[in-house]
This record gives structure tokens, C-alpha cells and sequence, in this order.
């Protein structure tokens, strides 16, 4: 279970404050206005963002100072954070060792990696030699080998078209039932946080409230959602 325990995040003059738990396994979407903190709320779970006061708790265990790279935390960005010098394979690898001094069955996992997302043979392709949606396929392979069991999704999809983008949500929701992995995904579209996640936390006027069913939030969307919503 991921616990929010009366954390407060402070940026200049930005606050938000959450205190919500999320359980083991789920799905949920973060959505809100433009500008309440939903990103920033990611950030301070996966450590790239400190909390002014209270704590991040991931299965009983205090994360809350913890280093990112102690959090067993995945994070998939917009821009998919690829390295264009490196070959998808090598991308992939940096989520089993920065340094890509592979063991045999580490190369194994990566191999399999590319398989499971639909990129058999395309290991040796740099990013501007694949698609979007190839990138992104990239992307998703690099937290597959990570086997982490916290995914945080930071729009990592938004600039691809609706048909390939439902397919990238559709795999995300499968390696993240494969793996019993727990997923919060920022999203400002309504049918992406109903296609993948049965739960929403609302981020709004400072607070990102306890999670909630996604269909009836947006059925009935109180009024600062509304009025993004249109």
C-alpha cells in the first residue's frame, strides 16, 4: 500500500497537501486543473520532489528521504526519457544497471522485454530511428526489466493519436497485472484515466483528495474539475 500521511509539499508559492492511501495493485488516474500538482505530486513519491512536512509510506517502510533509485519507484515521462546515443536495447538495459555492464540473463530479460512489447529485432535501433509509439514501447520495456512495484505515469502518452495511445495504455494495464504492480497515472484526458485506472485522485485547490471511482468522479465532477473539464 502506498500511504500519504499529512504530507505537505511546498515550492515557492505553490502548496499541496494529501493525506490518501492507494492500495497494493491499483490503478489509479491523478487528474485536476492545469497547474494544481499533479505532476509535482508524482515527483515527491518517486524523491525528485522533497516534502516539506509529513510522509511517503510504501508497503509500512518511511520512503519519505529516501533516494529515488531506493524507492523501487518506475517513472514513465512524456518525452519517455530515451537516450538518443543509445540503442533501444541499451535504453532499456540503463533500468537493470546505469553503468550497462549486462549479465547474460540480464541481456536475457531484455531480449524478452523487447518481445513482450511488440519489438522483436529492434534491439539495435537508436530512438530517431523508431516511431512514437516504438519509442514509447521502449519506454514501458525499461520498467518491465525494472520489475519495480510502484509505475508512475507523467502523461507519458499524450502527444501520440488516439488509436496508439489506447494501445499503449492497454499494455501498460497488462504489465501492470502481470507484475501485481500498483500505477498512478497524470492525465487530462478523461477517457485515458477510464480506459486504464477504476480509481481517481483528485488534485485541486491544494489537496489531492483520497482516491475514488474514476466513472462516477467524472460523471459528477465537483466544481474546479467541471470547469477544466468544460
Amino acid at each position: 500500500m502506498l500511504t500519504l500521511e499529512a504530507l505537505a509539499i511546498r515550492r515557492g508559492d505553490f502548496a499541496l497537501d494529501a493525506d490518501l492511501s492507494i492500495a497494493q495493485g491499483a490503478r489509479a488516474a491523478v487528474i485536476g486543473p492545469s497547474g494544481a500538482g499533479k505532476s509535482t505530486l508524482l515527483g515527491c513519491i518517486a524523491g525528485f520532489v522533497p516534502a516539506a512536512a509529513g510522509r511517503v509510506v510504501w508497503q509500512g517502510r518511511d520512503i519519505t528521504r529516501a533516494a529515488p533509485a531506493a524507492r523501487m519507484v518506475s517513472m514513465l515521462f512524456q518525452d519517455h526519457n530515451l537516450f538518443p546515443h543509445l540503442t533501444a536495447a541499451q535504453n532499456i538495459g540503463l533500468g537493470l544497471r546505469p553503468d550497462l555492464r549486462l549479465s547474460a540473463d540480464q541481456h536475457a530479460r531484455v531480449d524478452h522485454a523487447l518481445e513482450q512489447v511488440g519489438l522483436h529485432g529492434y534491439g539495435t535501433r537508436k530512438p530517431a530511428q523508431l516511431s512514437g509509439g516504438q519509442q514509447g514501447r521502449v519506454a514501458i520495456a525499461r520498467v518491465l526489466v525494472q520489475q519495480n512495484p510502484l509505475v508512475l505515469l507523467d502523461e507519458p502518452f499524450a502527444a501520440l493519436g488516439p488509436a496508439l495511445k489506447a494501445e499503449m495504455l492497454d499494455l501498460v494495464a497488462d504489465m501492470a497485472d502481470s507484475q501485481g504492480a500498483t500505477v498512478l497515472m497524470v492525465s487530462h484526458d478523461p477517457s485515458d484515466a477510464m480506459r486504464l485506472c477504476p480509481q481517481a485522485v483528485l488534485v485541486a485547490e491544494g489537496r489531492a483528495l483520497p482516491p475514488q471511482d474514476t466513472g462516477a468522479l467524472l460523471a459528477d465532477p465537483p466544481p474546479a474539475l467541471r470547469a477544466y473539464l468544460g
